[in-house]
């Protein structure tokens, strides 16, 4: 006996639902979403705002945030993250406002002096990971047991976890190098470059000479070369010399221009008055 089932298409009813959260950091940003039983997809959409400014490796506890977006419904389920109104977070006594504002036919999010929240170089080139080792000059190697310099940040995640270019650039070399394992060099321009071991392998199309975005997917981590265990071994360099990629500070991008000063203005008061402050 054959069972029988009916298929057809149709279209369901999307709600979408203003949302007002505010979280305070305990342990992480995801957890503060779900802790204050908000959907934690959010807590993607507002890490990805802040990206060019928070180090969301480096949270502290009693860090704070607060965000005005709308959320969708299908038949009571939440389906998805829609518009942002506006974004508050507070990290290390520091505050941080995301003014969401079009300029030249783009929508980008701004801070309180109309500079864009992007940045020349994301802060990390991955997500949901920790530190296990910082840029050091005479750090002892895990594997050799002697002193030598480290000029680079270990962020330690599992096998497979998307690695991704900190900035626009142009691959300058993906290939085995030796200690360093799989290895992506990125020229970012006369100044900057950034370079990614120990992968486990390549982003799709990821070779020398290819033209990379900030944010594309360059490859993923591995432990490939003198490597203890699964990790990204990340390096930034200034006119070819290692610096702390911990301590790059990028100019913003894109302030809002005059002529548009007088709306953004009037858009800051509306969003800090959505905000409650």
């Amino acid at each position: 006996m054959i069972d029988s089932f009916a298929v057809w298409n149709g279209l369901k009813d999307v709600d979408t639902v203003r949302q007002f959260f505010t979280g305070k950091i305990e342990t992480s940003l995801w957890n503060a979403f779900i802790s204050g039983g908000a959907n934690p997809s959010a807590a993607f959409e507002l890490s990805e705002i802040f990206a060019w400014t928070i180090d969301f490796f480096w949270l502290q506890k009693e860090d704070s945030f607060s965000m005005v977006y709308d959320e969708y419904f299908i038949e009571g389920i939440p389906y998805g993250i829609g518009s942002i109104y506006g974004a508050f977070f507070r990290h290390a006594g520091r505050d941080f406002l995301a003014i969401p504002f079009e300029q030249n036919g783009k929508n980008d999010f701004y801070d309180e002096k109309g500079n864009s929240l992007r940045k020349a170089f994301l802060k990390a080139p991955l997500r949901y990971s920790r530190i296990s080792s910082r840029y050091s000059n005479s750090r002892l190697h895990p594997i050799l047991k002697v002193h030598r310099p480290h000029h680079g940040v270990d962020y330690s995640a599992p096998v497979g976890t998307p690695v991704m270019s900190v900035g626009d650039g142009v691959v300058t070399k993906a290939g085995y190098d030796g200690a360093a394992g799989n290895m992506v060099r990125i020229r970012h321009n006369s100044t900057y470059s950034t370079a990614y071991l120990h992968l486990n392998k390549f982003g799709k199309g990821i070779r020398h000479g290819v033209h990379v975005r900030q944010g594309d997917l360059i490859g993923y981590v591995g432990s490939t070369g003198l490597s203890t265990g699964p990790h990204l071994d990340f390096r930034f360099y200034k006119n070819g010399h290692p610096v702390n990629p911990l301590k790059v500070e990028a100019p913003p991008v894109e302030p809002v221009t005059d002529e548009n000063r007088e709306e953004f203005e009037l858009r800051k008061k509306e969003v800090n008055e959505i905000l409650g402050h």
